[in-house]
Formats: C-alpha cells, structure tokens, sequence
C-alpha cells in the first residue's frame, strides 16, 4: 500500500508565504512525476499547479509561475511547494497526486488526502 501525505497548509495573509510538503510512503520501487492540483470550493475541476519529474523538469501553471516553486528530494519519494507571493485567489485544497508509481504489483496512480490554503486578511 503507497500514501501520499500532505502538509504545510494554513491561513496566511495577502502576499504572505507557505510551503506545502508531500510525502509518499509505503512500498514503492519508483515514482515518475509528481504533480500539486489545487481545487476550489464548487468547482469541480482540480487545477494542475505544478509538477516535476524524476529528474527535475518542472511545470507550472500560468496562474503561479513566477511565484510557486517546486522541488523533489533527493529521495525522490518527497516534494515540496513553496509558495509566494500568495493572494485571495490561490485559496483552495492543495493535494499531491503521483499519476505513475511502479509497486510490487505494478504501477498505479495515488492521490493524497488534500491540505487547505485560505489566503486572507
């Protein structure tokens, strides 16, 4: 069984900082990209926010670029997003996703349980 733990979320004010954390766990040989979605209240739709591959390449979204950061460890099991410069419409549930993660029994997509960000004054 694979987990991805997220933490790091919070209430942070205009312009303000957070780092989110995501943590994979369990019994994995590897994992191939890894990607933060953000969801917000009453749409459906996640939207992708950044991800990065196994060996660095990263990705972001219009909406953050320039302003989020995303960086794997050298584990390459644990990312992080720092993020800056937030504003009121960053607001949403940040959850960690692995879409290839090659187990024992073969290689499966995995989803964390999703940590909150409120930006507000």
């Amino acid at each position: 069984q694979v987990q991805l733990a997220e933490s790091g979320g919070g209430l942070v004010q205009p312009g303000g900082s957070l780092r989110l954390y995501c943590v994979a766990e369990g019994r994995i040989n590897s994992i191939k990209d890894m990607v933060w979605y953000r969801q917000t209240p009453g749409n459906q739709r996640r939207e992708l926010v950044a991800s990065i591959t196994r060996d660095g390449t990263t990705n972001y979204s219009d909406s953050v670029k320039g302003r989020f950061t995303i960086s794997r460890d050298n584990s390459k099991t644990a990312i992080t997003l720092q993020m800056n410069s937030l504003n009121p419409e960053d607001t949403a549930v940040y959850s960690c996703n692995a879409p290839g993660v090659l187990t024992p029994t073969g290689i499966r997509a995995f989803w964390g349980q999703g940590t909150q960000v409120t930006v507000s004054s």
